[in-house]
């Protein structure tokens, strides 16, 4: 199964949760990112199909992968033209190359990160098998992150800066408004790994669940993604600017009373639900300086609640509290 998703200095900024972070310099793993892309596009354009047979053999583990995953989609039918499409692929995708390898000659910092939050993975999932990371570059709107059977592929023509130009065609636009292009910047790259780490080890529950449950599930990924990124500034973690960021922390108890008083918190109805839960620019009914997702910040906020009030608890147990359970016991009453 794949799971597709979207620090580099300024992390540690206000709003972070280190709480009780545990000592992980002993734990060893190796968060190494193999550079495909540069692999990739130096296969010469006259011997296409044996020097990409080349690139294979280097990465038996992920090119299989990425062929029928990124490059073709998962379409099978498409699958006997693969030298063709791959011709095409690399051709379209070169331009982008040019632009990634200028602002990412090397992923040191990147790779240091992961290894931090790999190491913290470890510590609360000592079984989980970690992917080995790998980078490569495609095309605008290939995955930011794709997680693979034994690779995480980190798509950087995802993550080329805000302003980069191809994010602000008309074309992109329309994919990709600019409150969420504003985040393909590099400082996302390793909190969009995590949290896909996290949303893999606790995956979206079964559509069906009332509105509180459903914000409370998703604000167990947030906190357990925290688990994983502890001291990363919150505006990453969520994704929320640093006003809207303020905003929230300041209005926690009007925001949570605009969602019970006007809704309720047990209804199934699609539409209510979509209003908390998902991209969009603000909260439909909330002032313009409120995020979209709104629903999944409040529902970290209701774990947070419970995990510190309930501190003998293990990350596990945490995440296996039934959400309706889990919103009872915490008593969450924000001013």
């Amino acid at each position: 199964m794949y799971k597709f998703s979207v620090f580099i200095g300024l992390l540690f900024l206000t709003g972070c949760h280190p709480g009780n972070v545990p000592d992980v310099s002993g734990i060893r793993v190796d968060a190494a990112i193999a550079r495909f892309d540069k692999d990739f596009f130096a296969a010469d354009s006259t011997r296409l199909v044996p020097a990409l047979d080349a690139v294979q053999v280097k990465y038996p583990w992920f090119f299989t992968d990425f062929v029928r995953n990124i490059v073709i989609g998962g379409n099978n039918d498409t699958l006997k033209n693969v030298p063709l499409i791959l011709e095409s692929y690399i051709t379209h995708s070169r331009p982008l190359y040019d632009s990634v390898l200028l602002r990412f000659s090397n992923l040191d910092n990147v790779s240091g990160q992961l290894q931090n939050g790999f190491r913290y993975v470890k510590y609360y999932f000592p079984a989980y098998k970690l992917p080995r990371p790998v980078a490569y570059s495609g095309l605008i709107g290939d995955p930011s992150i794709a997680l693979m059977p034994q690779a995480m592929a980190i798509g950087l023509q995802m993550y080329l800066g805000a302003n980069f130009s191809a994010y602000n065609t008309p074309e992109a636009i329309d994919k990709f408004p600019q409150y969420i292009s504003r985040r393909f910047a590099p400082e996302y790259i390793s909190v969009n790994c995590l949290q896909n780490i996290a949303l893999d080890i606790y995956p979206e529950k079964p559509p069906g669940q009332s509105l509180i449950e459903q914000i409370i599930e998703k604000g167990k990924q947030w906190w357990l993604a925290g688990k994983f990124l502890p001291g990363v500034a919150d505006t990453l973690q969520t994704g929320y600017t640093a006003k809207q960021l303020e905003w929230c922390n300041k209005n926690e108890g009007l925001i949570w009373n605009f969602i019970i008083q006007n809704n309720d918190v047990f209804t199934t109805e699609p539409t209510t639900i979509q209003t908390f839960i998902g991209e969009s620019p603000k909260t439909d009914g909330m002032p313009d300086q409120s995020p979209g997702n709104i629903g999944q910040w409040v529902g970290w906020q209701i774990v947070q609640k419970f995990a510190k009030d309930h501190d003998n608890l293990s990350v596990l147990q945490v995440l296996q509290t039934p959400a309706r359970k889990l919103f009872e016991e915490a008593k969450y009453k924000p001013r």
